[in-house]
């Protein structure tokens, strides 16, 4: 993807003359699915890519059109691959649609056609970026040996010179220069974090790719407010990543390994619940039922894993508080991470968490379902629509006038900072489970703003 925004249509005659189609046997976008839609509209105040340009074919129905073109026999073409790269994926039209459209589903099959497929339709410069994304943001050992180079630049205050070059000659690098958060200290969670108090539940913790490098804090504090709530938190040392950056750009089997290796990372864990504090790999590790439906070493192993897998609210919410909370006298924005609003269907849990903590006030975003424009590696592929949505967002938080702003994923934090400090505007941001981790401590408001 350009940061243009695309043309509406293009040549669906344009692609390739194999004679097969654009999709081949496996796993094609279902007909079924398809044709649940109605093309009712409801889905294109929620698209974020309709919202920006208006286009038919960058809005969800608009993109079920070119499947069923595909579905009936017409090539995988420029135009397809365009349109369908542009979806955030943020599945915010599931959520809107009244007739049930199942297109995550029809999304998710269609960019795994596109890079079989399709990919050959995107420059040169594209595909080596999505080369270079995959193979190191995935990749938690890579990242760490990244910091070090990346805490000296941070130090150095070459920033003032480099980003104004880099916006000129990639957006993309400057996009990743933008949005690295400060390095911080290394914090590692021990194997078992033992309950405080009487034991009711036993829990395993997912570390994360992105988390646990850039956000070391966020397991750290993770483990704690899970054991002061009454959890032994297992955190096996082997696990890598769960396969969610691969599997929601298309790179099925990348992604399939990745959930193979983190389903026997756990398997013999013990626990009763896995505990996701990313929204965007929570969402992943849900579906892996379906996701390894056709392997018959795992398919069982995949449903129990997902059975039991839990956002972090969602297990904080069902336990119910014990531990005593001391007061934060804040005024936080929540945002809405669309992978657990969206595609998890979390949105009552975190706030419900945040208000157990007193003194603490929590306001909403106007538009608060819509994407902040991060949406995994999109504001890297797509940065120049990513960046316009990133901006409303940082508009609709400065708005509520909050002291914070609270989310629960680490793409949206990263994404969210960076479009404040362009505009200027001196509003922290923290995930929510630090907030809670400050009130158990005793912390202070000042720990999160200062």
């Amino acid at each position: 993807m350009t940061d243009e925004k695309p043309d509406l249509l293009g040549s669906l005659n344009g692609g390739s003359s194999d004679g097969q189609g654009a999709f081949d046997a496996h796993h094609p976008p279902a007909r079924e699915l398809v044709d649940d839609c109605v093309h009712c509209g409801f889905c294109l105040p929620a698209c974020p890519t309709y919202s920006l340009w208006g286009e038919e074919m960058d809005s969800p129905r608009g993109r079920i059109y070119l499947m069923k073109e595909g579905l009936e026999g017409e090539p995988m073409t420029p135009s397809l691959v365009q349109h369908v790269d542009a979806c955030l994926g943020c599945m915010a039209c599931v959520t809107a649609c009244p007739s049930g459209v199942r297109y995550d589903r029809l999304v998710e099959a269609t960019r795994q056609q596109v890079e079989r497929r399709g990919a050959e339709h995107r420059t040169w410069g594209q595909r080596v970026l999505r080369s270079a994304v995959f193979a190191l943001f995935p990749r938690p050992e890579r990242l760490r040996r990244v910091l070090p180079l990346l805490a000296l630049y941070q130090r150095s205050g070459l920033s003032r010179l480099v980003r104004p070059v880099l916006e000129r000659v990639s957006p993309t690098l400057a996009t990743m220069e933008a949005i690295a958060p400060p390095v911080a200290r290394r914090e590692t969670v021990p194997a078992l974090v033992p309950a405080v108090g009487e034991r009711r539940a036993t829990v395993g913790l997912l570390l994360g790719c992105v988390q646990r490098e850039l956000f070391p804090g966020v397991n750290a504090a993770t483990a704690r407010v899970l054991a002061a709530e009454g959890c032994d938190v297992v955190v096996p040392p082997e696990q890598g990543c769960c396969g969610a950056l691969s599997v929601h750009a298309g790179r099925e089997a990348e992604g399939l390994e990745y959930a193979r290796a983190l389903i026997d990372a756990f398997s013999d864990a013990g626990v009763e619940r896995i505990v996701a504090n990313s929204a965007g790999c929570g969402s992943t590790m849900k579906e892996y039922a379906d996701l390894l439906a056709d392997d018959p070493a795992y398919a069982g192993r995949a449903a129990r894993f997902a059975e039991r897998t839990r956002d972090v609210s969602e297990v904080l919410a069902e336990l119910g508080p014990v531990a005593t909370r001391h007061a934060l006298p804040l005024t936080v924005a929540y945002h809405d991470a669309c992978h657990l609003r969206h595609a998890q269907g979390v949105r009552a849990q975190p706030r419900a968490v945040l208000t157990t903590i007193p003194g603490l006030v929590v306001k909403e975003i106007a538009d608060g379902d819509m994407c902040c424009g991060s949406a995994g590696v999109y504001n890297l592929t797509n940065p120049g629509p990513a960046r316009e949505l990133g901006d409303r967002k940082a508009a609709n938080v400065a708005a509520t006038d909050a002291e914070l702003l609270v989310t629960s994923n680490p793409g949206c934090l990263m994404q969210i900072t960076d479009a404040l400090r362009r505009q200027g505007r001196e509003i922290p941001t923290a995930h929510m489970v630090l907030v809670l981790d400050a009130s158990l401590r005793g912390a202070g408001a000042e720990s999160l703003t200062g």
